[in-house]
């Protein structure tokens, strides 16, 4: 049974804020999950154009995750097939991301994502059909409220107080009861998730598992998006994107692969000392 969700996640800030926070909180995320046998392998990075988004960016990334699969899944599949292959279209404020496995070859996640300019209470943001609507469920995620289950602990779990905590470089927090009502900068991600695993016996396990590390990731990263806002307040896209690139080659360099950049020979001679030095700042802080 095809799974869909709509997760609709509220955050204290503008748009184009957003933007820049998701793309950093992406960066330093990746960075620190990875090392030479797991993590984020990036394949390709490049500009597109298509009649349905417009104008973006588009990647293609290889997530080793062997370490996070739960033991019934190791049970059917050896850990070195647990490798998912993803594709994402970022024309922000929409975005796609379609993923797969090698290993479950009928096996696909979607991910459509669409940012608007307010709380959460748009009806249909995804333009989906009667049927569509009848089979979506919906929920919202607060980022004041951790989770606790399996897959918080396997994607990672920050420990911040958003009802104590309060930013230095804007002033914004701490986030209390009903925030969501109130708080201006407002903005909102609509992310509609479709799961499909047609397996006899296991499919449906499958597909909730997916589910459940999906939410577990929105609410470690939203988290995350906020608790870091006083480090990458105040950064421009241009700047995040020079980093995006040595980033890339950082995490390719961990797994002894070649770097794609074509503008590239190698990380040294590519990115500037005061970038160099930034990145190793925005990993370790």
């Amino acid at each position: 049974m095809v799974q869909v969700k709509e997760y609709r996640i509220v955050m204290p800030m503008s748009l184009e804020e957003y933007r820049v926070a998701q793309t950093y909180m992406v960066l330093k995320m990746q960075q620190q999950s990875t090392n030479e046998a797991e993590g984020v392998e990036i394949m390709e990075n490049r500009p597109f154009e298509d009649g349905v988004y417009g104008k973006g960016q588009y990647t293609s990334k290889l997530y080793r995750l062997q370490s996070k699969a739960p033991s019934w899944l190791t049970t059917i599949a050896p850990k070195e097939a647990l490798v998912m292959q993803e594709e994402s279209w970022n024309a922000y404020p929409r975005c796609k991301t379609v993923i797969k496995c090698p290993y479950f070859t009928k096996l696909c996640v979607t991910i459509e994502t669409v940012h608007l300019e307010d709380n959460g209470k748009s009806i249909n943001v995804h333009g989906l059909n009667k049927e569509q609507l009848k089979a979506r469920q919906v929920e919202f995620i607060d980022i004041t409220l951790p989770t606790t289950d399996y897959w918080s602990f396997a994607v990672g779990s920050s420990d911040f107080d958003f009802t104590k905590f309060k930013s230095e470089k804007t002033g914004r927090g701490p986030l209390l009861e009903g925030w969501q009502e109130n708080c201006d900068p407002v903005m909102t991600a609509y992310k509609l998730v479709t799961i499909n695993a047609p397996y006899w016996g296991f499919g449906s396990k499958l597909e909730q598992a997916l589910l459940a590390g999906e939410s577990a990731l929105f609410v470690e990263s939203h988290r995350n998006c906020f608790a870091w806002i006083d480090e990458w307040f105040g950064t421009t896209m241009e700047q995040l994107s020079e980093l995006e690139e040595e980033g890339d080659c950082l995490l390719n360099q961990k797994f002894g692969k070649p770097i794609l950049l074509t503008d590239a020979e190698d990380c040294d001679s590519s990115f500037p000392d005061n970038n160099k030095t930034h990145l190793q700042q925005v990993v370790k802080t």
